[in-house]
């Protein structure tokens, strides 16, 4: 079960278009039983998040928590991914893309991070981007890397 909350009301954002977008795509990964929490915040909230959970004092677009219930918990949960809709409207806009496709690429991206997926070593990078531009085309959004 996909959950969004907009802590900032953000207006343009589609939200049952990203939840029903999302919980397909976690079913597709044989997740879909899972609750995932979208939550979409403003840039203060995201510098704090980023600064107390990853040291950097910066704004991003998305990060992502897993799930830390232990093992003996049976909840399906995979985690929060937090997005700042201000960053990726200014990186859709630098990028030539819409809104709507960048901010469910970066929803996905997000997501894939819960799922184990990481980018620290390229050959990781290159098998997460793989997999994103596999989904992205599946839901008719042009390959973001290009």
């Amino acid at each position: 079960m996909v959950v969004i909350q907009n802590a900032i009301n953000d207006v343009p954002i589609n939200e049952q278009k990203l939840k029903d977008t999302l919980q397909k795509i976690i079913t597709d990964l044989d997740k879909g039983e899972s609750e995932l929490l979208i939550r979409i915040v403003d840039e203060a909230e995201i510098q704090d998040l980023n600064k107390t959970y990853r040291d950097k004092d910066q704004v991003t677009n998305v990060l992502s928590f897993p799930s830390d219930l232990p093992v003996e918990i049976d909840e399906l949960i995979l985690g929060d991914v937090v997005i700042c809709t201000s960053v990726v409207a200014s990186e859709a806009i630098a990028q030539n893309k819409t809104f709507d496709n960048h901010l469910t690429h970066m929803a996905i991206h997000g997501t894939l991070h819960l799922l184990g997926f990481d980018h620290i070593k390229e050959s990781d990078a290159n098998e997460m981007e793989a997999l994103e531009i596999k989904i992205l085309e599946k839901i008719k959004i042009a390959n973001p890397y290009e």
